[in-house]
């Protein structure tokens, strides 16, 4: 086995820990500060994001970029530039934000948020900032480096540390009240980026770093041509990325102050956001570890079949991807929906969400297209039209948010309904700005038959269920089920010769483990 192969299982198989433990992260989360303090977490979470957005403006990106790109033609002197320039302005945006997010929480929360306990978590996590600044220019450098494993790793560090923090935190907070609970929650945060930071800093070498400390700021002269070379990608890159957490840090103003019209008192406001936003949507997202890896391997497939102007062979592999995406997202919505209520039980010991997961899970089969038409946008340097289009989706999803939330025999169901709806919308754009790229013919048939056969699949699920309930516990009756549901669905796929087994392993191979 080669080691490009060896890599990519490597970083596969981290990539599917780092989602599994995340996830794990917010059942733990869950459990332990209860559904209201999920909904104050979740309400100042999106804020965080936005502040990290702004901070690193795109910057871990184009350090790999540029970086591996210096290192190609050995110019070392040029990396230990692009490393400094890069670490002292994401610093110095860090050691700026900070003290803004800090001190204007009171007035953010005040202005912004219905609930006013929404502060104590908020002002927690703002001195995070300069160590996700630091760790997010050391994992760009190593990626350009073409050195994945640490940035791998460290996210697994991150993830464990979060997890364990959490389980001894939450202990000693919970008893003071839910904003004292979800403080506690965004403390996990730190230590985790904390730890994680120190592990990758650590992976330099000490000469190495006394090295970089000693010439840090003689690096920075007659850096003009390394800082507009780096933003030249930072911040186009930032685009995209800033309208998402634009847009996810409205979400729950404008959820709160809908629901508020609806006649939904705060504190109900925000239990209701927690359980949608911290319960319902990570469990439809579990599955999408296997979209994110398949995107990351199709920018270099479909750039490469471009850049030779072989537009069949960039449309064969679209055409691969997209039914790679419905052949995993199919059986993933199914086993989701089919299973919701016990799944919200055993997971959450609360089954309030379940009526969010049957919304929106049929409509959610879009959110796992659509990494990997990003992906090909970005690989056919329709970058800017990807921005756009998230652009549109985020302002119909905002807007129909208010719209629906605010009628009271809508409610919370209607943010619901409105997620999935933004979802649906920003996929068929990506879709439509590259069939006006490269054309590509939809086989109708192939979809309506995967959609009929996991349909089928699902009724058999449903249906054996009570039956492993009998029979075992809860927790080995779902696993029995989703095994059930996994085998009937192969089973109808290669009986109606919809696909074949050989053709499924060599979508596998040609994605995962391409040269």
């Amino acid at each position: 086995m080669s080691k490009f192969v060896k890599g990519t299982i490597i970083l596969l198989a981290a990539g599917m820990m780092t989602r599994i433990l995340g996830f794990i992260n917010r059942v733990v989360i869950a459990r332990s500060i209860g559904e209201e303090g999920v909904g104050l977490y979740m309400m100042t979470y999106p804020a965080f994001i936005l502040a990290v957005t702004i901070i690193q403006l795109g910057i871990p990106v184009a350090v790999s970029k540029r970086i591996a790109e210096a290192e190609a033609l050995g110019e070392h002197r040029k990396i230990k530039k692009i490393f400094a320039l890069s670490l002292f302005i994401t610093l110095a945006l860090s050691f700026l934000v900070t003290p803004v997010l800090y001190f204007g929480a009171p007035y953010l929360t005040e202005a912004l948020f219905t609930d006013q306990r929404a502060l104590y978590p908020l002002q927690t996590i703002s001195p995070v900032l300069p160590i996700v600044a630091a760790s997010s220019v050391i994992r760009g450098y190593f990626q350009g480096k073409q050195n994945m494993l640490p940035s791998a790793l460290s996210q697994l560090i991150e993830q464990l540390v979060r997890i364990f923090l959490l389980l001894a935190l939450t202990r000693l907070f919970v008893p003071y009240g839910p904003e004292y609970a979800a403080s506690a929650a965004m403390l996990a945060i730190i230590g985790g980026e904390f730890l994680s930071c120190l592990y990758l800093a650590g992976l330099f070498k000490i000469k190495k770093a006394f090295q970089l400390r000693k010439n840090f700021f003689r690096s920075l002269k007659n850096s003009r041509a390394e800082f507009r070379e780096l933003m030249a990608i930072a911040l186009p890159a930032t685009g995209s990325r800033l309208i998402g957490s634009v847009s996810w840090f409205i979400e729950p103003i404008v959820v709160t102050q809908s629901l508020a019209l609806a006649g939904v008192s705060a504190v109900a406001a925000t239990k209701q956001y927690g359980i949608l936003t911290g319960l319902a949507l990570p469990l439809l997202l579990l599955p999408s570890f296997i979209t994110v890896a398949l995107s990351t391997s199709l920018v270099p497939a479909i750039s490469e079949a471009a850049s030779l102007k072989n537009y069949y062979l960039a449309e064969y592999r679209i055409q691969q991807a997209l039914k790679f995406c419905l052949i995993t997202g199919a059986v993933s919505v199914v086993i989701i929906f089919t299973l919701a209520e016990p799944l919200m039980a055993i997971l959450y010991r609360s089954t309030s969400g379940t009526i969010f997961i049957q919304i929106m899970a049929p409509l959610f089969l879009f959110q796992y297209f659509q990494g990997p038409l990003q992906a090909t946008l970005q690989a056919l340097d329709a970058a800017r039209a990807a921005m756009v289009n998230s652009l549109i989706g985020a302002v119909a999803k905002t807007l129909l948010i208010f719209l629906l939330a605010s009628r009271p025999n809508i409610g919370i169901n209607g943010v619901a309904l409105a997620m999935a709806t933004g979802t649906v919308l920003v996929t068929l754009l990506h879709l439509a700005t590259i069939l006006k790229i490269i054309p590509l013919s939809i086989n109708l048939r192939f979809y309506g038959k995967v959609a009929a056969l996991s349909v089928a699949a699902g009724i058999f699920g449903h249906l054996a269920y009570p039956y492993f309930l009998g029979e075992t516990t809860p927790l080995f009756a779902i696993l029995l089920s989703i095994a059930a549901i996994a085998a009937a669905y192969l089973f109808l796929l290669l009986a109606t010769k919809t696909v074949y087994l050989k053709e499924l392993t060599g979508w596998f191979r040609n994605f995962f483990f391409r040269h």
